[in-house]
């Protein structure tokens, strides 16, 4: 070969390659999941072995921050290409705002899903769906199964019961739960798991959400008083006590049960692998009656309309709506997927799955009153976090959610 050809060989050759590195097509992604990132990354390789010619980066945020610096980044025409969604009126000032890809008619295995879970991902103004639910969560007391057997214990089934274990627990030398409330919104998690046994399950939720009772409901107050009974069982100086010392508390033995969501058998894996973790529902006065269980869908994942890269984009969410993507959320993150035919693996997450069938309601404020400001979340965390440090009463409380509630939902008008 003559040195010309040599050469034109040579600018054929990384003429070739660049035109393949140009045909790469990189998305970016974002999230509040940052205890996630090893099992995203784990994702990310599957579809990226089937999608070669697409990269995908996933960058999450601090939980607390994340709402803020998503709507401020896709409200300024940036942001990434996918979006982790929040759920129910988590979506709907972004979809309303067409900030947002609509997805149903466009990704055919959303015909699949339950149409309960894809409310989590409905704007309720059009009717659209906007991202594709990722996770259920259950809120339940979640226990050490050694520390039981080691004491004794067994799981509770009256109310009497649940504070002996909390009694014994307490004897034992450690904590008999590890929940604090120096966070908003970890006090909504108690709620979540303490209040519906109390305040009735789904007979309550249909009520109040068709406006044929309100916060002012005796039921619900007696709900709030139970939260407050448990004060003495809580975490040392339980005011002080932030979400990361409340999984390190029950991670690593120092209190035998938490009030959480089912979402931390995949946190209490990583922090510390054998620890067994059984679960109940919060018991009622009398084992004939009840026992309730808060289940929510997590969020969803959805596509900025203002993305460069749509084709790739969509490829992403229909892979994350695929069930092969539902069974390996599963498997490694060890959380409810909300990808129909999927089946958790963990004995742990079975239990819970059937506990959510069998005595699940819709967690009270995520699902039903976060759609307008105040938030009926927002005020119950604050309003709640200052009953549990004394510095209001249950009936403050009480009179302050239904009056900020009542500011914008129409039920109550």
């Amino acid at each position: 070969m003559t040195r010309s050809l040599r050469t034109l060989a040579l600018i054929l050759a990384a003429a070739f390659l660049a035109s393949g590195l140009a045909q790469t097509t990189n998305l970016t992604f974002w999230s509040w999941r940052t205890e996630d990132v090893a099992a995203y990354e784990t994702f990310i390789a599957a579809f990226h072995a089937e999608n070669p010619d697409v990269n995908v980066t996933f960058t999450p945020y601090l939980n607390t921050e994340y709402n803020t610096i998503v709507s401020t980044a896709l409200q300024g025409g940036g942001g990434p290409d996918i979006v982790h969604l929040r759920a129910y009126g988590g979506i709907e000032a972004l979809a309303g705002a067409g900030l947002l890809v609509r997805l149903d008619g466009k990704v055919a295995a959303l015909e699949g899903f339950d149409p309960g879970i894809l409310l989590g991902a409905t704007n309720r103004a059009d009717g659209g769906v906007y991202g594709v639910p990722f996770a259920l969560q259950t809120v339940q007391v979640l226990y050490n199964e050694a520390m039981f057997e080691r004491l004794g214990l067994e799981e509770p089934t009256t109310w009497d019961e649940f504070l002996a274990v909390g009694d014994a627990l307490k004897a034992s030398g450690v904590n008999a739960l590890a929940n604090g409330a120096l966070e908003p919104w970890t006090v909504e998690t108690l709620f979540g798991g303490v209040a519906p046994t109390f305040y009735g399950g789904t007979d309550f939720f249909d009520a109040i959400t068709a406006g044929e009772t309100d916060f002012t409901d005796p039921r619900f107050a007696a709900a709030l008083e139970r939260m407050v009974a448990l004060r003495p069982y809580l975490a040392d100086n339980y005011m002080g006590v932030g979400y990361t010392d409340m999984q390190t508390l029950f991670a690593f033995e120092q209190a035998g049960m938490l009030i959480g969501g089912s979402y931390e058998l995949g946190n209490m894996r990583n922090l510390n692998p054998d620890l067994r973790v059984g679960s109940f529902a919060v018991p009622a006065d009398d084992a004939a009656t009840p026992a309730h269980v808060s289940y929510y869908v997590d969020g969803s994942y959805g596509i900025n309309a203002a993305s460069p890269h749509q084709e790739e984009a969509m490829r992403f969410i229909e892979f994350l709506a695929s069930q092969e993507f539902g069974q390996m959320f599963t498997d490694e993150l060890s959380q409810i997927s909300a990808v129909p035919g999927t089946e958790p693996t963990s004995p742990a997450l079975a239990g819970m799955v059937e506990m959510m069938n069998d005595i699940g309601t819709p967690y009270l404020m995520l699902t039903a009153f976060r759609f307008g400001q105040p938030s009926g979340s927002t005020l119950l965390q604050n309003e709640m976090q200052a009953v549990m440090g004394d510095s209001k009463t249950i009936d403050e409380a009480v009179t302050n959610i239904q009056r900020g509630v009542a500011e914008w939902f129409e039920g109550f008008r």
